[in-house]
């Protein structure tokens, strides 16, 4: 349920709606935006049925959320979210790139990728310290040595951190490096893990699952937004499906879609929608167009010999040539980057 306040209800009106919820074993979660002050009660609703909401000083009007998600829509929260990492936002009026290779290799080639990568103006670096792969015998990432390497080159340029934490047990351990934590695909429906880092008070890319749906894409974004931590960032990657010329397929519907159901910040992972190099930049551009806030792209100073997902890496000449493309789509849509 939403409850509306009016422009000019009193603080002591506030308070008492949030003691009444909480007084029902419900969770008073207060949005305060630019013109309204919104209450949600996060809980079983049915016990409010026979409570008159809207007879209680302060309140403008009251409505049920319909959708099995509450605080991720934007039925609850009207206008956009805006993460703000150290000044950089994502999901506002800059469409901000994050870029670098898929596994972190070394120190040098991180370096090398990092250098490269900044006179595009991008403001945030990935990297992977810990893979997940299909195979237990492929390359597994570093671990904290990684995690150290990827602090050292933002040390370096400025760069700002984006890593995959896989299990709970090295979020401490991640969130002591990282600026943004980044929760894989196949970890969408890991709700411990989505718990614990629901705790922390770092950004989150989620990454949507191979086969999920928009509804449980959301829902696991419910999972974070519930312990506390709104600082959530939606990020479409493809699904699975039928066809093999590409990696997965990019369902590029979703962009917009989730602008019209969530008030959270959407980025597009076209590297593993498509796995193909060549197809990325078309993809990125087609991203933009759609409305994302943001691209998540890989590239490595040479593909050829990349520990992991090289085919899908893009050289650094033909990464700055595809942000310069996506900068016009950008003006044409009246966005930057």
């Amino acid at each position: 349920m939403i409850i509306v306040m009016r422009p000019n209800y009193e603080e002591e009106d506030l308070v008492r709606i949030v003691q009444r919820l909480e007084d029902m074993n419900l969770r008073a979660h207060i949005s305060k935006g630019e013109h309204r002050t919104i209450v949600g009660a996060i809980g079983d609703e049915r016990i409010l049925a026979e409570i008159p909401m809207e007879s209680f000083p302060g309140v403008e009007r009251v409505f049920p959320i319909l959708k099995p998600y509450k605080l991720v829509s934007r039925e609850f929260k009207p206008e956009n979210t805006v993460v703000n990492v150290d000044g950089f936002e994502i999901g506002g009026p800059q469409i901000q790139i994050i870029a670098g290779p898929c596994a972190v290799e070394s120190r040098e080639v991180l370096e090398e990728i990092a250098e490269a990568i900044v006179p595009a103006g991008v403001h945030f670096l990935r990297g992977g310290a810990f893979k997940p792969r299909t195979s237990p015998y492929a390359f597994q990432g570093w671990g904290e040595k990684g995690l150290k390497y990827l602090a050292g080159v933002r040390e370096k340029t400025g760069l700002k951190v984006v890593t995959e934490l896989m299990d709970p047990r090295d979020i401490v351990l991640v969130c002591k490096y990282a600026d943004i934590v980044q929760i894989g695909t196949r970890n969408m429906q890991n709700f411990r893990l989505l718990t614990e880092v629901g705790n922390i008070d770092k950004p989150v890319i989620l990454k949507r699952g191979l086969c999920a749906t928009i509804k449980e894409f959301l829902m696991s974004a419910e999972y974070i937004m519930a312990q506390g931590n709104e600082k959530v960032i939606l990020c479409e990657r493809g699904i699975r499906t039928f066809e093999s010329e590409t990696r997965n397929t990019l369902d590029i519907s979703a962009v917009p879609l989730l602008k019209q159901l969530t008030h959270l910040p959407v980025i597009v992972d076209p590297s593993h929608a498509v796995g193909r190099a060549d197809l990325v930049t078309a993809v990125s551009k087609a991203a933009v167009a759609a409305g994302a806030d943001g691209l998540l792209v890989e590239v490595h100073v040479r593909p050829e010999e990349a520990m992991s997902d090289g085919p899908q890496s893009l050289r650094p000449e033909v990464f700055l040539s595809m942000v310069q493309q996506c900068r016009r789509v950008a003006e044409a849509v009246d966005r930057f980057i």
